[in-house]
């Protein structure tokens, strides 16, 4: 098969504890799932949470015991 352009290669995780990395290829979110978020975000913390998803390509793989 030819492409137009190459695809993207398969995002993963490392696993903790080992040489093994996890594939993912969807990211599911839920936003405003706690009373400090909802209104960090101005709104009503009785609002019902949301869902979105994120690429795969959003990871950031960070070392353990470091932050983003």
């Amino acid at each position: 098969m030819s492409y137009v352009f190459s695809p993207e290669p398969q995002v993963g995780v490392p696993v903790a504890g080992s040489d093994a990395v996890f594939p993912v290829r969807r990211i599911y979110c839920v936003g405003r799932n706690y009373a400090a978020h909802a209104r960090e975000m101005g709104a009503d913390e009785r609002d019902p949470p949301f869902f979105f998803c994120k690429p795969d390509n959003a990871i950031v793989v960070c070392p353990p015991g470091r932050t983003v």
